[in-house]
């Protein structure tokens, strides 16, 4: 773990000096001090070469900070180009992709060089991870969402035991949203319900889901910086929040609601949100708490 002095310098050389302050980051640690904190990422990040080794790098300062983030990744823009140039079209109900016995197979496959890339890039930046998805140390029981889908899968149960050996053997989980039902059938998850299954059993301080959006804007479209359950609800039911932002926000509901002290939606195409979320005050994105 680096001093408090090591730390100022790395994070001057990433913001300007009045992002942060040695207060600041010294009692942010100390709230996420032996606590989860479950990171969520999807959309451009996943695809973007900047984004995407910009947050490398934001994991790689956490885990030398001394904090535990355990990651869940998304694909579907992956999936999405890879199916296009086999001309495989997608149906969707309901934002999750009907996948039939072909589709799962290339789902899983994509998924899984992909979760070998980020950890392949973490191990670069001198960080230890443990690729954990259908073939690996799958630690997601699942059963299927509903029919119409195929092999998409709803999650039952977390090997939660199995993450904290990870953790404790100084390592960061990095999960691929896929789980096995009693057959060992390979299912898709969506990475949303994945991550906060995962962070409603560890009762995780932090849900971060980063993802394409700025968080959740008011009527004028400002961005809201802090909204509890009962606010969100009222927001979905006036059409405030709309669209593909409902079962997101439900979602977030869901795990606030479970354990989860707070559940954040950061937009991953800022540079370095996840370090201003955790550790300065002014924090980035909208925090929903229960």
């Amino acid at each position: 773990m680096l001093s408090y002095e090591s730390i100022q310098l790395e994070l001057n050389k990433i913001f300007d000096k009045d992002n942060f302050s040695v207060e600041e980051v010294k009692k942010n640690l100390k709230k996420y001090n032996n606590e989860f904190i479950v990171i969520k990422c999807g959309g451009s990040v996943l695809i973007d070469p900047n984004l995407f080794n910009i947050f490398i790098q934001d994991i790689s300062i956490l885990k030398k900070l001394g904090l535990s983030p355990i990651i869940v990744h998304g694909g579907g823009k992956r999936i999405n180009n890879k199916l296009n140039k086999l001309n495989i079209k997608s149906n969707f109900i309901k934002g999750l992709r009907v996948t039939d016995i072909k589709t799962i197979n290339i789902v899983e496959d994509v998924l899984i060089e992909f979760n070998k890339e980020i950890v392949n890039a973490l191990q670069k930046k001198s960080c230890k991870a443990k690729r954990i998805t259908s073939k690996e140390y799958n630690i997601i029981s699942v059963k299927p969402e509903n029919k119409e889908l195929g092999f998409v899968g709803m999650p039952t149960k977390v090997k939660t035991e199995f993450l904290k050996e990870i953790i404790n053997a100084n390592e960061i989980p990095v999960i691929a949203p896929l789980g096995l039902d009693e057959n060992n059938q390979t299912y898709n998850i969506n990475a949303d319900t994945a991550a906060g299954a995962v962070a409603k059993e560890l009762k995780a301080r932090r849900l971060l889901m980063i993802s394409d959006v700025e968080g959740v804007l008011d009527q004028d479209k400002k961005l809201i910086a802090e909204i509890n359950s009962l606010k969100a609800k009222n927001m979905i039911n006036k059409d405030i929040i709309s669209g593909g932002m409902i079962p997101k926000i439900n979602n977030c509901i869901d795990v606030a609601s479970n354990g989860v002290k707070g559940v954040v939606i950061i937009d991953g195409r800022k540079n370095h949100s996840i370090l201003l979320e955790l550790l300065s005050e002014k924090g980035a994105g909208t925090l929903i708490r229960e």
